[in-house]
């Protein structure tokens, strides 16, 4: 099982199914493409009921062959979840509707994934043809009280590509549109959010719209502010995330940096559409 759960193929086994010693009820599963099996909890019933399913589904598991084993837990059943701890299962992830445990069959070491490592984040620069960059004030976090004026940033969503997290998170701040142009950097750091790593992309847009309508809940202020202006606060000089910032965003102006773009690709395995960040102007330059 070397990718998540969400791989699922179709449905494999149904309610009754021969785990070698005749036929018994066992609970309904899909494959996960992966050489496991996923459970998806849905009716209601009483712990000592699971339990003898889960019991005659794990000896038919095994006699199958199978790897892992994924069972999803909506909040609604939560009185289930101590007795598939008890028999071996653990918590793998968990989200505001559901928990997902799982269990390794084999005698072998695992090859379960462990749950996501990383939350992404973006930052926004956004610059106007008179040199200035939108910049605002937060009314809490780390930087609230400090009189720091920084560039909107913000969460990436799940499902959310990263420009448009950028794009999005201009608008909810500032009020103001924006044509998402290029990620100019990005970084990694550790032990962040709950103890996971945190990748943070930096990225260039250009406005479409001046009027600032700022965000009153988590925005103190927004405004224009001249790039000289901007790069000289002491906190920008002080500090080397900062300072690169500000060095980007002046190598930018004149034209001597390129970043990457946004390029739609499709994959190999999913017809579906992603987008590979590449820099698209040296791809084809002549050597």
């Amino acid at each position: 099982m070397s990718a998540s759960a969400n791989s699922a193929q179709p449905l494999t086994e149904g309610r009754l199914g021969e785990n070698g010693f005749g036929c018994v009820e066992t609970l309904p599963a899909i494959n996960d493409g992966h050489g496991g099996v996923i459970v998806e909890m849905k009716n209601a019933m009483s712990p000592d009921v699971f339990v003898t399913l889960l019991r005659a589904s794990l000896l038919q598991w095994k006699h199958q062959g199978k790897w892992g084993v994924w069972i999803k837990v909506p909040i609604e059943l939560v009185n289930l979840v101590e007795t598939a701890v008890k028999e071996g299962f653990w918590f793998h992830h968990a989200e505001p509707s559901y928990l997902m445990l799982v269990h390794w069959i084999p005698e072998t070491g695992n090859t379960i994934p462990p749950n996501a490592s990383h939350r992404v984040n973006v930052g926004a620069v956004v610059l106007n043809d008179n040199k200035e960059v939108l910049v605002v004030q937060e009314k809490r976090g780390r930087f609230h009280g400090l009189g720091l004026w920084k560039i909107p940033t913000g969460v990436v969503d799940a499902g959310e590509d990263l420009f448009n997290a950028a794009i999005r998170e201009v608008k909810e701040e500032t009020g103001i549109d924006t044509e998402f142009l290029e990620v100019l950097a990005f970084r990694q750091t550790h032990k962040e959010f709950f103890g996971k790593s945190d990748l943070f992309f930096l990225c260039m847009l250009r406005p479409l719209s001046f009027d600032i309508k700022k965000q009153d809940l988590e925005i103190e202020a927004a405004q224009w502010m001249p790039f000289e202006e901007y790069a000289a606060q002491p906190f920008n000089q002080k500090h080397e995330p900062f300072k690169y910032i500000n060095e980007l965003c002046l190598a930018k102006l004149e034209s001597n940096y390129a970043g990457f773009s946004a390029r739609p690709v499709t994959s190999y395995f999913k017809e579906q559409l992603s987008f590979l960040y590449l820099n698209s102007h040296d791809l084809h330059k002549s050597p």
